[in-house]
């Protein structure tokens, strides 16, 4: 009988262990296809690709091919059907929640990319022509081999773009080719971001800033000055030769494809764009609501706190006027020193990053380039190495954010307790569980935009704490200003539904932010234009906000007397970045303080 449960138990123990063993081999090679696909974004994952089996100097920029975009989807496929051959019972905890999260998420895309052609690498908010320059900028330069593998990306941009512009060519052919006005937007965009008075005159900020990368490796005695000069005559040569004349044909092409685009509505007005609609809100905000829920618990909001702030304003009559100013309190720090703040604020509601020490989460800040100010968001957070999470750059952008509260809270968003923090913390606590490293890569628009956000509405009552007692003024105008920031998110990510899903006309628009005030025509066309132009990205921000709370309220109940603010946020962080539907289903089956595993479902 001893023997017969020895054999039993030898078999069951070869069968878990062999299965993990080929569920690791499968995402081992998923994560380094990934990451080996664009050299960009492999450098700024890894700190050292060869660790990770990946030779970094063989990499190239992806190029698109004719009709790619139909094989995208036998792709994705392949991949799930390698996937559901496996036996998720039989992994450890660990692949088991990876393989759940890895599926919903392959799934998930799959059925975003049967909707071809609708993909926009060239939004005039957030596309490739301005988010390059920056990659490019801010390209982490540690030895010789980095320098040589920017100056080949530098190279190999020509035939990058000119990929890019192939596909736009085949929206077109599909009538999917955006509108004239974004289309005069992304040409603006090109000339202005590589404008060859400031490369001639070696001013252009992508000059300045690979000679102050070279300077520091002098510094550390990695190369000496001839070689440094060198490399700066190498780096004018290409991006005056090379890089300016393939963003000048970017923009030629986009000239001559101009009037093919046959809507500038909503997705809703092209072919199945509805569908593509809800697919894609799945995918980009992690929530896997109908959007009629989704506009229901948007509705809900936005009422409970248009009547607070309107109970606010009756009780408080002065904030209507310039009576209610800003203390100092705020207005006087820099950066540095709110960051400071924030990281001492969050100590006791958010856990410490594991085995952290001060310069694990190092931070640098930086301000946007005057010359692309105009095209980036108010402030942004650089991704950190998976292996290296000194690596942190924040960037502001002068002309969008103000000093005092509205800087605080852009700081809480992108730093502490926000990007930085739980960028680094999920980092650190991957790695100390020894967690598929596949996990790193799986992007929740929804999760990590959400978090950002509920931590900077949650700043807003940092910010009072910091206030001297007697400055009732300025603890009324923070909490005003709050409720003012959900109000507009809310409402924005409002009538992303209403223009995406429901077709809603500019003059629809206007009629509905005229109820609240907002009769501007300008203004109304920049926010028409902009959500048009970036479908579902206030819903990343602000659903992904209210999927937190939701969740939070669920732990409340699900925990009873177990549950504490400290408890919530380290299940948030331990099991993120996730889909909401997975953490919503994990929750009451983990209790505080212990490590719980999901039961899989190989529907998901």
């Amino acid at each position: 009988m001893l023997l017969l449960l020895f054999i039993l138990l030898t078999i069951f123990l070869y069968n878990q262990l062999h299965e993990d063993s080929q569920f690791e081999k499968f995402t081992t090679k998923f994560f380094q296809d990934e990451l080996s696909s664009n050299p960009i974004h492999l450098h700024y994952t890894l700190a050292d690709a060869s660790a990770y089996g990946i030779d970094e100097s063989t990499l190239t920029l992806p190029v698109y091919t004719a009709n790619q975009a139909l094989e995208e989807t036998d792709k994705l496929d392949q991949t799930i059907a390698t996937l559901e051959a496996f036996h998720p019972e039989k992994l450890s905890s660990n692949n088991q929640y990876t393989y759940v999260l890895l599926m919903s998420y392959l799934k998930t895309a799959r059925n975003c990319a049967s909707y071809l052609y609708f993909e926009e690498p060239l939004s005039p908010s957030s596309g490739i022509q301005s988010e390059l320059p920056i990659l490019l900028a801010e390209y982490r330069l540690s030895s010789v081999s980095d320098i040589e593998n920017y100056l080949s990306i530098l190279s190999q941009i020509p035939a990058y773009l000119e990929g890019i512009v192939l596909y736009e060519q085949e929206k077109a052919n599909y009538g999917l080719f955006m509108s004239d006005t974004a289309a005069d937007k992304v040409i603006e965009q090109c000339s202005a971001i590589m404008n060859p008075a400031d490369l001639e005159s070696g001013e252009h900020f992508l000059e300045v800033t690979f000679e102050i990368r070279l300077e520091k490796l002098m510094e550390q005695q990695i190369i000496n000055e001839s070689e440094a000069l060198a490399w700066q005559s190498e780096n004018e040569r290409l991006l005056l030769t090379v890089v300016a004349p393939a963003y000048d044909r970017l923009a030629d092409e986009l000239t001559l494809l101009k009037g093919s685009g046959t809507n500038s509505e909503g997705l809703c007005h092209f072919p199945d764009g509805q569908e593509y609609y809800e697919e894609y809100l799945h995918l980009t905000t992690g929530s896997y609501r109908s959007v009629s829920e989704m506009k229901s618990m948007l509705s809900e909001n936005f009422g409970q706190n248009y009547t607070a702030l309107l109970t606010l304003l009756k009780q408080y009559p002065a904030l209507q006027s310039s009576l209610y100013t800003e203390s100092s309190v705020l207005t006087s720090l820099a950066p540095e020193a709110m960051l400071e703040k924030l990281q001492n604020i969050i100590m006791e509601d958010y856990p410490a990053i594991p085995y952290a020490k001060k310069e694990t989460a190092s931070y640098t800040v930086k301000y946007v380039d005057e010359c692309l100010e105009e095209y980036t968001a108010p402030a942004f957070y650089l991704l950190a190495p998976i292996d290296d999470t000194s690596q942190n750059t924040i960037y502001i952008n002068r002309q969008d954010t103000e000093e005092g509260l509205s800087l605080f809270t852009t700081l809480a968003h992108e730093g502490y307790p926000g990007h930085l923090y739980q960028t680094v913390y999920s980092r650190q606590y991957l790695q100390n569980q020894n967690a598929n490293p596949v996990r790193n890569i799986l992007h929740y628009g929804g999760y990590v935009e959400g978090w950002a956000m509920y931590v900077e509405l949650n700043s807003y009552d940092f910010a009072i704490q910091l206030l001297e007692e007697e400055q009732e003024t300025t603890q009324v105008l923070y909490q005003a200003e709050k409720l003012n920031r959900q109000i507009q998110l809310c409402l924005y990510s409002l009538l992303d539904i209403v223009i995406h899903y429901e077709g809603a006309s500019y003059d629809r628009v206007y009629d509905i932010l005229s109820t609240v005030g907002c009769t501007n025509e300008q203004t109304v066309h920049a926010i028409y234009d902009y959500i048009v132009e970036e479908p579902g990205n206030y819903l990343k921000y602000y659903l992904g906000y209210l999927e937190i709370e939701t969740l939070k309220n669920q732990a409340e109940t699900a925990w009873g007397e177990s549950y504490t603010l400290y408890a919530f946020h380290s299940f948030l962080l331990n099991n993120g970045p996730a889909d909401f539907r997975t953490l919503s289903r994990l929750l009451p089956i983990t209790i505080p303080n212990n490590q719980s595993s999901l039961q899989l479902d190989k529907k998901n």
